[in-house]
């Protein structure tokens, strides 16, 4: 198959407690959790696979955490000793490629299709690259190589940690077709619910529905689930696109009136926002709040402030008045949100689809 692009995704391996597995001997082999502080209703930004063990997840309360896994170490976040590995790391793509797209301080996507090296395989690119990052920062990472994003992304994760998968494009379909539909890029726990109740628990069931059926269910995303799942994603690496905004979401389990377990869960949003904002160096001076209510209804309010924030007290602070002007406490809720943009606008450069990035929060 001419002109397919040859496409490799690169995953850390649980990024941030490695590096403080690294730089702490004694941590080693102990269920490490990096993120908030669970007296403070702080979120679990990573964990280590010790820890992971134990049910522990990114975006999970830090008090859930402790509960699940009393011996845990907890740490803040160190996000300069982050920021220096990356960069490390990134210097190593660049010895390849310039097409390089990062995701976040720990992966990235890689188009190795024309090499610096001239090396015609991506398979060993990404070996190499591997290789030299475990040499060079004593961390390991996992790698998935395909001809588009979608496989390469989907294939880093199937053999974590330390793990490589490649999926040629005569192995797509089958690779796809065995894939369970909590596997696929874009599916959370509350989409991944949906195509269960649809009869959809593989890409194989995924595939028997037409376009127009998924457009009917799941509106413009049914048109990516429907190209993914044959194996379809024509997105360049694109390393020169400016973030515009950044956030997460939560659509509840049921819907709530009471005022304060609304701001209990913003201000856990709120601190997952900082961790994230931190992750990419990123500070915003505007603070939008997003709700829908339980017939539908969705609002926001907004409101920009004088100096640029990456501090989840500051966001609540501006969040607990904007909500003041909305009907929550009379009207049930069905979905919550933060978001932070206007960035200055040299600030991190990465994907297209970023420029309005909102993550749905527990749907990991």
């Amino acid at each position: 198959m001419q002109g397919l692009r040859k496409i490799i995704h690169i995953d850390m391996d649980a990024f941030y407690a490695s590096v403080e597995q690294r730089d702490n001997p004694q941590l080693r082999g102990r269920p490490v959790i990096v993120g908030g502080d669970p007296d403070r209703r702080g979120v679990v930004a990573a964990c280590s696979y010790e820890a992971r063990k134990s049910g522990i997840h990114s975006a999970m309360s830090s008090v859930r955490a402790r509960i699940l896994c009393p011996e845990a170490v907890f740490l803040y976040p160190r996000f300069e000793a982050y920021r220096a590995v990356s960069a490390q790391i990134m210097e190593i793509f660049l010895e390849y490629t310039d097409l390089v797209e990062p995701l976040s301080l720990d992966e990235a996507f890689l188009d190795v299709t024309e090499n610096k090296k001239g090396i015609g395989s991506a398979t060993q690119i990404a070996l190499e690259i591997k290789d030299a990052i475990f040499k060079r920062t004593s961390l390991t990472a996992s790698a998935g190589v395909s001809y588009n994003k979608f496989l390469a992304k989907v294939a880093s994760a199937y053999r974590k940690p330390d793990g490589i998968t490649v999926v040629p494009p005569q192995k797509a379909q089958l690779f796809i077709e065995g894939l369970p539909i909590g596997k696929f890029f874009g599916v959370g726990k509350v989409t991944e619910k949906k195509m269960r109740e649809l009869g959809i628990s593989s890409g194989a069931d995924l595939k028997k529905l037409s376009k127009d059926d998924l457009v009917k269910v799941f509106g413009k995303y049914g048109e990516y689930f429907h190209s993914i799942a044959h194996g379809v994603d024509n997105r360049p690496v694109s390393p020169e696109r400016v973030r515009k905004s950044l956030g997460q979401e939560i659509t509840l389990e049921e819907d709530i009136d009471d005022l304060g377990q609304m701001l209990e869960i913003l201000d856990r949003l709120a601190h997952a926002v900082e961790q994230m904002l931190k992750r990419r160096d990123l500070e915003g001076r505007t603070i939008t709040l997003k709700m829908k209510y339980h017939d539908l209804q969705s609002i926001t309010r907004s409101v920009t402030i004088r100096e640029r924030t990456n501090q989840s007290e500051v966001i609540m602070k501006h969040v607990r008045s904007l909500i003041s002007g909305t009907d929550a406490g009379n009207r049930k809720v069905r979905l919550l949100g933060i978001t932070l943009s206007n960035f200055q606008p040299d600030e991190v450069r990465v994907k297209k689809q970023d420029r309005q990035l909102i993550l749905p929060i527990f749907e990991e």
